[in-house]
């Protein structure tokens, strides 16, 4: 799994066309908005928030399934711990996990399933769920920046 890993990533380190981070602004009811970057790429959706040092002040990154469904993911090689929160395709939350710890050997836990069908999964920094008061049924609004 690790191979192909790094087979993939350096394929397209070498070989693929690179292209700027899609950013997609989340506006929550309490009036917060994070910059979520889209997991747009294969290293993104493999490696996720992996080998970073930090987020940067309101940033995340935003997990796009093709389909509904009961979605997990792993904190593997992350340096910090980080929230999840599961939304659903009509942008409700229906699921939050508070401080995910980082993980630096297998096997990883695996986050989730949430309790409904997620079409979306947002990782930030750990205690944002807190500071920004969202909870399960919050509509989040969601804009691409250009």
């Amino acid at each position: 799994m690790i191979l192909l890993a790094v087979l993939l990533m350096s394929f397209s380190l070498f070989f693929g066309e690179r292209k700027e981070s899609s950013i997609i602004i989340v506006k929550f009811p309490s009036g917060v908005e994070l910059e979520a970057e889209v997991a747009d790429t294969p290293e993104k959706l493999l490696f996720g928030l992996a080998f970073r040092d930090e987020l940067p002040p309101n940033g995340g990154m935003i997990y796009i399934f093709e389909q509904n469904g009961l979605h997990r993911l792993q904190t593997r090689e992350y340096r910090f711990p980080v929230d999840m929160i599961w939304v659903d395709e009509s942008h409700h939350v229906v699921h939050m996990l508070a401080h995910a710890e980082p993980c630096t050997k297998d096997p990883c836990p695996m986050y989730g399933p949430p309790p409904e069908d997620a079409r979306y999964i947002i990782q930030v920094e750990s205690g944002f769920l807190e500071k920004s008061g969202v909870v399960v049924d919050d509509e989040l609004k969601y804009t691409l920046r250009m």
